[in-house]
């Protein structure tokens, strides 16, 4: 599963990559506005926002890029690594029930 990550501390990049790569899945990390957001996310499989550590353009950027590919979005106000472990474990349950 390719999951994307908005928000989050710039710190925190790696040990987000080895939560997800424990659980067997690829990831993105986007904790600042790159140009072209739109075409840089993608199709992944989720996104997850961490609400907290998010500009309020990026976050409603990526909710509607979100809306228009269908593409489910978990927001959690923490942007902790159990916080993360917890969010892809919801994603993997929304594809489970698919």
């Amino acid at each position: 599963m390719c999951i994307i990550v908005i928000g989050g501390h710039d710190g925190m990049h790696g040990e987000y990559e080895v939560v997800c790569s424990k659980r067997g899945h690829d990831l993105k990390v986007f904790t600042q506005l790159p140009t072209r957001f739109e075409k840089v996310i993608g199709q992944p499989d989720g996104i997850v926002l961490f609400t907290s550590t998010v500009s309020h353009a990026m976050a409603k950027l990526a909710v509607k890029v979100a809306k228009t590919r269908n593409i489910p979005v978990i927001r959690s106000h923490s942007s902790s690594t159990s916080s993360l472990n917890r969010l892809i474990s919801t994603l993997e349950d929304i594809y489970i029930k698919q």
